[in-house]
């Protein structure tokens, strides 16, 4: 789970701060993976290698969506909607997250990288320790150039 606390100014001009959560749960990433021809991966390497701003933009703004939810007190469910999504891109908080992934690669490395189920991660990093691959990053997205 990716938690993210986003400092941002409502419409009525007062500060706020919105605490804002993020997940892919293994089904709901096998989900997408089998969405694409080739699969997920695949595609992103594609945008990334052809420098395709257009499509990198529209791959932010659908990982949001698809991974933005609220905790349970419990922490037992991780509630997702069109109603809670929808609130959400209503603020100027999904604005200011939106823009920064879409313009900070380390941050949207770091995004995706939380969003993924912890032992995924793990599984990822040791299969990439065992072929000789630099671990410390799974989602790897390169400068931009201009």
């Amino acid at each position: 789970m990716y938690t993210t606390t986003i400092e941002y100014e409502d419409y009525d001009g007062n500060k706020r701060s919105k605490e804002a959560s993020f997940h892919l749960n293994k089904a709901e990433l096998l989900e997408l993976q089998v969405s694409w021809d080739g699969g997920l991966e695949k595609v992103l390497k594609k945008i990334i290698e052809e420098h395709d701003q257009k499509r990198m933009i529209e791959m932010i703004k659908m990982i949001i969506l698809k991974a933005y939810g609220e905790k349970s007190i419990d922490g037992n469910r991780f509630a997702k909607s069109t109603e809670i999504t929808d609130a959400f891109t209503q603020t100027e908080a999904y604005s200011k997250l939106f823009m920064k992934l879409a313009t900070d690669d380390k941050a949207a490395a770091d995004f995706v990288n939380g969003i993924l189920p912890k032992d995924l991660v793990n599984d990822l990093k040791k299969l990439e320790a065992e072929a000789g691959n630099d671990a410390s990053k799974i989602a790897e997205i390169p400068q931009k150039t201009n």
